[in-house]
């Protein structure tokens, strides 16, 4: 199928080109036949109705894009059949005013060609009544210029509607898209129009003559004639506005709100929000937040149970291990007594003397400070003890200090030394020249160094061996502070030593087998390790490792 497109634009020079033109197209389409006519707009159904009968007097033809008022009807031929629309000129008024209901000025943009002559008096008839309520100012005597400077100096609440602009006052002939366009640049107020072929470049909107719907409708009525349907016998009704429709973005530069848009409105252009640009990214980013807050929330919880459970157990632990430590201080309870009780005797001693010396008629000063200086001594010696049992079976909470290994070694050995000369060991202590500073609890690491020692001097007492000896030494290694416990026992089988450290596990009769589990769960608690071995000579070596501090 092949279109063919003649404008009477291009007729429009010369003062009557009309006889041209016909012959033009008479010459054009003399030995073309044409199937079917469409004559778009009033101009064209004008032109062709006075020369149908020269040029196409019997090829079915449609009128469209034109008013229903003007066409000839009483022109019509059984050949021809009507698609015309219906202007609603007050309708597209009470659209300005609801939009915006300030409105008190209308300007109308009109030209002066003749089908532009006519439509300013049927727009004057049927907007009259709204000279009550608003002023209309037309502008079919200016200039297209003075146009464009009338529009830019309006008073505020103004509106603009655009009718139709093919020649102005002036007598210049003007693109009706390219007049538009400068019109809105350079206006003080909206452009409306009733004309869809405007809609998104320069216009608001409103209710206008939708061109897909009256292309649409044409595109039918062609098809049946071409299908054969006689075109006289075709009737279609007029096409009345369609519903409103507005441009996002001329309300935006008016400031025209949304609430004031007629119902059933279409608004275009509208930039999309982020949600509606990005609306299952963001989605499913927050699903993904919420996800990890609802992890993060069970972890927290988690946590706190973890901790709670922690210090459940730790506290379980100082209880286990003050019950441990009595029972180490029963053991220790006869050396004890004989540790404190020499002294005691001494003192008394000393006393004694000392009451004697007095008594005589010239007593020995000299004599009598050495048995103050005694008797301090002593009573040191005893206070010494004292304390370093009330250290042990103290019940204080978890607390981590600095502490000086050697020092530690040094007070858990002087408590166990009369222990071991009661079990006829001998203690060896070597500690390291330097200090070794560590972060520790002193009571609790106290009682794994004595588990140890006590342990070693228990392992040795069914033993023949005379050298009954018992070695504790200090040392550095890196960023670590080392102990080692050495004795000259049996030893540990192998099969066990993988089984030492476990809960109940023991080698003693009477033991509990919570010793060596206490020791290993404090020296974890500290950041440190514990491990046994066998000697290679015999006996048991146990080496703890305990991270060193600035």
């Amino acid at each position: 199928m092949e279109f063919l497109d003649q404008s009477l634009v291009n007729a429009g020079d010369g003062e009557n080109p009309e006889p041209a033109f016909v012959d033009y197209l008479r010459a054009l389409y003399a030995r073309r036949p044409i199937d079917l006519i469409v004559a778009m707009g009033a101009p064209a159904a004008d032109f062709i109705q006075r020369h149908r009968q020269q040029l196409f007097p019997t090829t079915p033809m449609v009128f469209t894009a034109v008013e229903q008022r003007r066409v000839q009807s009483e022109k019509l031929t059984e050949n021809d059949t009507v698609v015309a629309v219906a202007h609603d000129f007050p309708a597209a008024f009470d659209n300005i005013l609801r939009v915006l209901p300030l409105t008190q000025t209308i300007a109308v943009v009109n030209g002066a060609s003749p089908n532009e002559k006519f439509w300013l008096k049927e727009m004057r008839r049927e907007l009259a009544p709204l000279t009550r309520r608003i002023e209309l100012r037309w502008y079919d005597e200016l200039s297209f210029e003075d146009i464009l400077l009338e529009a830019a100096r309006l008073p505020p609440h103004s509106a603009i509607f655009w009718h139709l602009m093919n020649v102005d006052a002036a007598g210049v002939s003007h693109e009706a898209n390219d007049a538009l366009n400068k019109l809105s640049s350079s206006a003080n107020a909206p452009v409306f129009s009733y004309d869809g072929s405007f809609f998104g470049e320069a216009i608001v909107g409103g209710p206008m003559h939708s061109v897909q719907q009256l292309s649409q409708s044409t595109a039918d009525v062609a098809v049946r004639i071409l299908n054969g349907e006689k075109p006289g016998d075709i009737k279609t009704p007029p096409s009345p506005f369609a519903a409103p429709i507005f441009d996002w973005r001329q309300l935006q530069r008016w400031g025209i709100s949304d609430s004031n848009l007629p119902a059933g409105s279409t608004l275009y252009f509208r930039e999309l929000t982020g949600w509606e640009r990005y609306s299952w990214q963001i989605a499913l980013t927050a699903a993904v937040i919420l996800a990890q807050a609802g992890f993060i929330s069970a972890l927290l919880h988690a946590n706190r149970r973890r901790q709670f459970a922690e210090m459940q157990s730790r506290e379980r632990l100082t209880e286990l291990a003050r019950v441990v430590r009595f029972s180490t201080a029963g053991e220790l309870t006869a050396s004890i007594a004989h540790e404190i009780n020499q002294p005691l005797g001494a003192i008394l001693a000393n006393a004694e003397t000392a009451e004697a010396i007095l008594q005589s008629s010239n007593p020995d000063i000299a004599e009598l400070n050495d048995i103050v200086k005694d008797i301090l001594q002593d009573d040191r010696r005893a206070s010494e003890v004292i304390r370093r049992m009330r250290s042990l079976l103290a019940k204080a909470p978890f607390e981590l200090k600095r502490l000086d290994l050697n020092d530690l070694v040094g007070d858990t050995v002087g408590l166990l030394s009369a222990l071991a000369v009661a079990r006829k060991c001998e203690l060896f202590t070597v500690t390291a020249a330097e200090a070794l500073p560590i972060l520790g609890d002193r009571i609790q690491l106290q009682q794994v160094i004595l588990n140890l020692i006590v342990n070693g001097i228990d392992a040795m007492q069914d033993t023949t061996r005379e050298n009954r000896i018992i070695s504790i030494r200090t040392s550095r290694l890196e960023d670590f502070a080392e102990l080692s416990v050495s004795d000259l026992g049996p030893g540990i089988p192998e099969e066990k030593l993988k089984e030492i450290f476990e809960p109940f596990f023991t080698s003693k009769a009477g033991g509990m087998g919570m010793g060596l589990s206490i020791a290993r769960t404090i020296i974890e608690a500290h950041h440190g390790l514990i491990l046994a071995r066998n000697r290679d000579h015999g006996g048991a070596s146990f080496r703890i490792k305990l991270p060193l501090v600035g």
